[in-house]
């Protein structure tokens, strides 16, 4: 069975001395449990594994139950070491205090459970870290899948992945794409949104936040006002619920809404958002296009490239901690700008027959950044950069 690059440093730091609580942050069906998995299979230590995804939100005494199971077993066994692994741990109410309840405990008792925490709202996840606890924690978090992971897990060709999108659990279907884009719609998106926003965060208006994200997700690469989207929704309410909506599909690794680079915060918040989806199956599933009329189509394949890539950047974006977001002024614009500490980088993309853009010359002049990139067309092949980790770019 393939295993994501991950895997090894998560291994590494099981078999370290106890030290810190591990939490494995992601979206919906990206591994983090199949990973975890292979993990146990491979550890010599024994280990509790619980699930809290079919555990009522107030039952908070279930969480102390696993944790006193563990310490049992252990104490059984005469180990000296044990592992607790506890599944969509923010399902539970008030999760964070409990393990920071437990852990403390464990450290004063000097008992030697190593505790892995898995979750896939990073929103609920890092508040209850913030929160409780602070100093006792490291984080991993697993995105979508590259492009070279679904080419050496399942052969696919950089056409398949732009299309297609990263989710390993729909790679045996796309040969019947009805039936694929059904499953991604019905078991990933319905249930992302259902499980992880709907059920654990108050939404007044769920419709128009369903409509928000499908509306996002078809104009996914491009950048649209909160007063146009108003505009094609109806009961939209203000352009802050709009916002607020957007920020919670991008907690849960759907659709992120990439801010206007301007060297200025304040400006930078005020602007449209150029929404991004986290994984071009979230687009091309509710799209009427197929693969085989999509790929012929130059316009519309320049449009999927750019938000592969797009996507591609957004996910690294979370894990490499660099902020991401587009330039735009008057009729110059440059498609991705990446910032990590002093250092800015200018991409371009082009999938067309014409690499010509006065926007990447405009940009640079008035921001003079590190690096000025064109992926596609007279650049990078975009093969090529999506097999790569953005963050070489700042130090290469």
């Amino acid at each position: 069975m393939y295993e994501r690059p991950y895997f090894k440093q998560v291994k590494s730091r099981i078999e370290e001395p106890r030290r810190f609580i591990q939490v494995i942050l992601g979206p919906r069906q990206v591994g983090k449990t199949t990973m975890i998995n292979q993990l146990l299979s491979q550890s010599s230590i024994s280990y509790t594994y619980e699930s809290a995804d079919a555990i009522a939100a107030t039952n908070s005494v279930w969480l102390m139950q696993a944790w006193e199971t563990a310490r049992v077993k252990m104490k059984a066994s005469a180990a000296s070491e044990y592992l607790l692994v506890i599944d969509e741990i923010q399902k539970i109410d008030n999760w964070s205090e409990i393990v920071k309840q437990q852990w403390d405990k464990d450290t004063r008792e000097n008992v030697n459970i190593k505790v892995i925490l898995l979750g896939s709202s990073r929103l609920l996840i890092q508040k209850g870290l913030t929160e409780s606890l602070a100093g006792r924690f490291e984080t991993f978090y697993l995105g979508h899948w590259s492009f070279a992971e679904m080419q050496a897990a399942f052969g696919w060709t950089i056409e398949q992945y732009i299309y297609f999108g990263g989710y390993p659990g729909s790679a045996t279907l796309i040969n019947d794409e009805e039936r694929w884009k059904n499953y991604i719609k019905d078991s990933l998106i319905e249930t992302s949104i259902s499980k992880d926003i709907l059920m654990l965060t108050r939404v007044d208006k769920p419709a128009l936040l369903k409509r928000l994200f499908e509306l996002g997700c078809l104009y996914s690469g491009q950048i649209l006002s909160y007063t146009k989207i108003i505009g094609q929704l109806q009961d939209a309410g203000n352009t802050t619920t709009l916002a607020n909506y957007l920020k919670l599909l991008t907690d849960c690794g759907l659709l992120g809404g990439l801010e206007k680079y301007a060297g200025n915060v304040i400006r930078q918040r005020s602007s449209s958002p150029k929404f991004q989806v986290y994984n071009n199956a979230l687009l091309t599933s509710q799209d009427d296009e197929t693969y085989s009329t999509a790929i012929v189509n130059p316009k519309l394949w320049g449009r999927l490239v750019e938000s592969s890539i797009g996507a591609h950047l957004l996910n690294h974006a979370v894990s490499e901690r660099y902020n991401l977001n587009y330039w735009r002024e008057g009729n110059n614009e440059v498609d991705f700008i990446l910032e990590k500490g002093e250092k800015i980088i200018g991409l371009e993309v082009k999938s067309g027959a014409s690499a010509d853009n006065t926007g990447m010359g405009k940009f640079n002049e008035r921001f003079h950044p590190d690096k000025m990139l064109l992926v596609g067309t007279g650049g990078i092949p975009y093969e090529d950069f999506l097999k790569i980790n953005p963050k070489e770019l700042f130090f290469s």
